[in-house]
């Protein structure tokens, strides 16, 4: 019995090796180790599960109906049976921007998807083929690029119309060309690697080259920007919404709310948009913390 448990084998489970078990506290550590080296991952990870936590449940089960006038009840300070006010039309403000938080954030993170998509495709194909067709494409870029991004995603809004799709395709049109011109930097970097070359060289065709062996290594800073992108997307739709030509109202998105609100600051109702306002802030933070923290990662990488 002693022999067999000195050579780590369970004599009580028919010889067999007994199973190594780590600690919860083992399996842990290297988790609160890179959150005690990170504080920006610890802060802006926790922000964003809050933020998205109270999305979520602010849309499944909002305190109040975000839509729901009532007369009865406009214009009143935080109070326990509304902790936020109301707004001019009696609307609770806590629902709406709980209802609101949600809006953007998913539209922040489409913006965000279809401008890497669309961004990184190009990229990879112009800057892996080059020749006439990169020429063209860049110059094309050039011509976007040299309009603020804002002004841009304003200027489709106005000519596509004011709701929600539209907001999207003018933000992420606005966004795709810092997206392919980043992946176009990369790629022209990676594509004469020694594993690109060596692709080649056994034969691989130009599309599996691509896709398999420059993109992986090129996607790295895109997908940081990404990261960021995100925080900008929440700006720009809000602000877009703010100035009437993005997402309009009854909608409880965050940059409308501030807008209704923002007309009765002077009279002393301040919460209408103050809390929207802190929550498109805190949104905003939260992602571009952890885009920092993967900043520094992917620094860390290459160094």
């Amino acid at each position: 019995m002693t022999a067999l448990t000195g050579l780590g084998i369970d004599a009580t489970q028919g010889g067999k090796p007994a199973r190594p078990t780590a600690s919860k506290a083992g399996r842990m550590a290297p988790v609160l180790h890179e959150l005690r080296q990170h504080p920006n991952l610890a802060v802006g990870g926790t922000l964003l599960i809050v933020v998205t936590a109270i999305a979520i449940v602010g849309h499944i089960a909002p305190p109040h109906n975000p839509l729901a006038i009532n007369p009865n009840d406009m214009t009143l300070a935080p109070s326990a049976a509304h902790w936020f006010g109301t707004d001019e039309y009696g609307r609770d403000v806590l629902s709406r921007v709980v209802y609101g938080l949600g809006i953007d954030l998913l539209i922040g993170a489409i913006v965000a998807g279809l401008a890497l998509m669309i961004g990184s495709a190009f990229g990879l194909v112009t800057g892996y083929i080059g020749g006439w067709f990169d020429d063209i494409v860049m110059r094309v870029v050039d011509i976007v690029m040299s309009f603020p991004s804002f002004l841009l995603a304003l200027t489709i809004c106005v000519v596509l119309g004011n709701n929600a799709r539209n907001v999207v395709i003018a933000v992420t049109i606005a966004y795709v060309p810092y997206m392919l011109r980043l992946t176009r930097s990369s790629v022209l970097t990676a594509r004469s690697a020694d594993y690109v070359l060596g692709a080649r060289a056994v034969g691989a065709s130009r599309g599996r080259v691509m896709a398999l062996h420059v993109l992986p290594n090129a996607v790295g800073p895109t997908l940081v920007q990404a990261t960021l992108m995100v925080g900008w997307a929440i700006f720009d739709v809000s602000g877009l919404s703010f100035l009437g030509v993005g997402i309009q109202p009854p909608s409880p998105e965050l940059g409308v709310q501030v807008a209704d609100g923002a007309s009765y600051i002077t009279s002393g109702q301040w919460w209408d948009s103050v809390f929207p306002g802190i929550a498109i802030v805190l949104t905003v933070l939260a992602v571009n913390f952890l885009g920092d923290y993967a900043d520094e990662k992917l620094r860390g990488q290459r160094a």
